[in-house]
């Protein structure tokens, strides 16, 4: 199997930085990735980060992109609509939504988005090529001073490679007029390596009523050039997309026989998306920075309660999103001693722009507007500045302590005046501001090469969207409504070990607790995220990767959170969506005649669906399995995606919709689902040059 030489950067005490991985580092030893390989004991700074290299990424089968974030040991990738949009993610006892309180960064380029048409921190990834992928670091928890917004839960940065060994053409077919076509490169060019990939994909879906209908490409085209003492990068990225939606249904058109659990009530939504961006990465001795410009567009059609609102011509609504985002970061690492003691500090500063021409909500049917709810033009601006300390106080203790400033700018300005349902927007306009202050701090202490303890503590924050910290007056109602804090704070807790042991076994287990002053829910027959109570977690996880021999390999990590509302309300104290059991495992094979495979298997626990906890979702398994043959100048391979043809529930939801016949003016609170797709199979082929 081919592997992707990335870079891993170590400052003074070998520091392992996920998200300053390749472009981001400040040291110059040059290695090759092996992801959950490597040892951290001596250069992690809690029991709750990793890497996950290229070869553990490319032996996954995959049936949506966003699923490579499941990488991350206790984290769900789900989908209730079309394979276009953004995945559904679960993390630490959050429903993330499609990404609230856990920050992912490309190339230092963010993709959560602040203020979205569909929801605050939306995470699409669909514009990642997974072959390109050199590492993915992930650092969970709010311990870490270069993750600001979004940070509750934790971050990941994923980092393309520079280069590849060889170049690839492959082209994969499956079941439900599934195709694929990737081709990949890199070349000497200009002083440096130029690499480039492209990627076209389009499927129909197993959906007994809509065609998907999806039409992707993907195009990466990245430039590095090195230097005496670093490197520079350039890089383009480009992603267009179309696609139908088989959203989420209610139980019981599906139990009256109205149509199957693969069926649609509206079968006219759907979506289309694009984004393209420029961003470099600079790195020279201690100093490294990067900067990034990026032009997305998202129109979403959804229907999620059906015929409730307006019974003729149905609850249909699209959501646009349309922005430019533009911002860069720079960090200085200073080396010292403090009475002996080696000693660094980090210093940076980041910068972020969102300039969103229209973030807005329309009446539409069969994707024809009928009306505006809202339209606004929203410019967002952050910046933040950190402090980072590292004191080898003995050869077996250190301490990471740091300080992190974040100041936010909001400037709404509504562009409807008097919307569909009779309403004044005009005084949602305005503008306001927030800042917060952080701090950080991390104790570790190292018994042997092999075992290393940790106690960490820190303060992160969500940005809230801006719209709702200027609102005055409800689009529907017309009601008076009270506006939210622009930022909302969070504090965790930790304690954990980490082991590496003979070369072999690396495991760690963590216990943690987590505190949130303002819970950010998906609100289903909204489409959109809404501010609520405070919420507290705590949990365990644990993770083991026993490489049994060069051939064999299994990895095991569970994941357990008690997750309740802070406070006590009559409604009850459950979070509605906080998965309380999750559990993945896999046995991989690699052969030295070029025979290798992996079968996975992952366990998504019952979750509450409504706040007094009377209706739950039930738990899901799935298992998906990767066959495949190496050979010098093409390989084979194979991928069976829920190998047990499993029907359990990818995402269930509680809440009001009316069907058509229903009795007129009442809506019927019923389970919304979202079925696993049924066993597929896809065969690639490709060749080496």
């Amino acid at each position: 199997m081919k592997r992707i030489k990335g870079v891993l950067l170590m400052g003074v005490f070998g520091e392992l930085i996920a998200a300053q991985a390749s472009a981001h580092g400040t040291g110059l030893e040059s290695i090759t990735v092996v992801g959950r390989q490597t040892n951290l004991v001596g250069d992690a700074i809690s029991a709750s980060e990793g890497v996950v290299g290229q070869e553990e990424i490319e032996i996954r089968p995959l049936l949506r992109t966003g699923e490579v974030l499941e990488l991350v040991p206790g984290l769900v990738a789900t989908q209730h609509s079309g394979t276009g949009k953004a995945n559904q993610y679960f993390l630490r006892g959050f429903n993330l939504d499609h990404g609230t309180d856990f920050a992912t960064f490309i190339d230092g380029m963010p993709v959560n988005m602040r203020t979205h048409g569909h929801g605050q921190g939306y995470t699409d990834l669909n514009f990642l090529i997974p072959e390109t992928v050199s590492q993915l670091a992930y650092k969970k928890g709010a311990y870490y001073a270069d993750v600001g917004d979004f940070s509750g839960a934790g971050s990941a940065e994923i980092t393309t490679a520079n280069s590849v060994e060889h170049g690839t053409i492959e082209g994969t077919v499956g079941e439900d007029s599934f195709a694929r076509l990737l081709v990949m490169n890199s070349v000497e060019f200009a002083g440096g390596e130029t690499l480039f990939a492209l990627e076209s994909n389009r499927s129909d879906g197993p959906w007994t009523d809509i065609d998907e209908d999806l039409e992707k490409i993907n195009v990466l085209a990245k430039h590095t050039i090195p230097l005496s003492q670093g490197q520079i990068s350039v890089a383009f990225m480009g992603y267009d997309n179309s696609w139908n939606s088989a959203d989420q249904i209610p139980l019981r058109a599906v139990e009256q026989n109205l149509i199957s659990d693969l069926g649609s009530i509206d079968t006219s939504v759907g979506g289309e998306s694009s984004r393209y961006s420029i961003n470099t990465n600079w790195q020279f001795d201690h100093w490294q920075g990067s900067a990034y410009f990026i032009d997305s567009d998202l129109n979403l059609w959804s229907n999620f309660t059906l015929f409730l609102e307006d019974e003729i011509n149905g609850d249909q609504f699209e959501q646009v999103d349309d922005r430019t985002i533009y911002g860069g970061q720079l960090n200085y690492l200073a080396e010292g001693y403090l009475s002996g003691r080696t000693m660094t500090n980090r210093f940076g500063a980041e910068l972020r722009v969102d300039d969103i021409d229209e973030v807005g909500l329309y009446q539409t049917r069969q994707r024809q507007r009928l009306g505006v709810v809202r339209n606004d033009t929203v410019k967002e601006s952050s910046v933040g500045l950190f402090w980072e300390n590292r004191i080898a106080w003995t050869e077996k203790f250190r301490s990471v302590v740091s300080v992190r400033h974040d100041y936010y700018d909001f400037d709404v300005d509504d562009q409807v005046g008097i919307n569909a349902n009779s309403v004044d927007l005009s005084t949602n306009s305005g503008s306001t501001d927030d800042n917060l202050t952080s701090v950080k701090g991390n104790l570790i202490y190292t018994f042997d090469n092999e075992w290393e303890t940790y106690l960490s503590a820190g303060q992160g924050f969500h940005s809230n969207d801006a719209r709702g910290t200027t609102i005055r007056i409800d689009p529907s109602s017309g009601d008076a409504v009270d506006s939210v804090d622009p930022l909302v704070r969070s504090e965790g807790y930790e304690i954990g070990v980490r082991g590496f042991i003979s070369n072999r076994i690396n495991t760690s287990l963590a216990l943690w607790t987590l505190d949130l002053d303002s819970e950010l829910l998906f609100v289903g027959d909204a489409g959109n995220t809404e501010a609520s109570r405070s919420s507290e977690r705590k949990g365990i996880e644990l993770t083991a990767y026993y490489y049994i021999n060069d051939q064999w390999s299994v990895d095991i990590e569970y994941a357990y959170t008690d997750s309740e509302f802070g406070d006590s309300a009559p409604e009850g104290n459950e979070i509605p969506g906080t998965v309380e059991d999750v559990f993945q495992a896999g046995i991989n094979a690699n052969f030295d005649g070029g025979w290798y495979g992996s079968l996975r298997l992952r366990y998504f626990g019952e979750r509450p669906l409504t706040e007094d906890g009377s209706v739950t979702s039930d738990a899901s398994t799935l298992m998906n399995l990767r066959v495949g043959y190496d050979a010098n100048n093409w390989s084979v391979k194979a991928d069976v995606l829920n190998v047990t043809d499993s029907d359990d529930h990818d995402i269930d939801y509680f809440y009001e919709s009316r069907l058509p016949g229903e009795a007129s003016g009442q809506g019927t609170e019923d389970i919304h689902f979202h079925v696993l797709e049924p066993r597929t199979l896809r065969v690639s082929a490709a060749y080496k040059f």
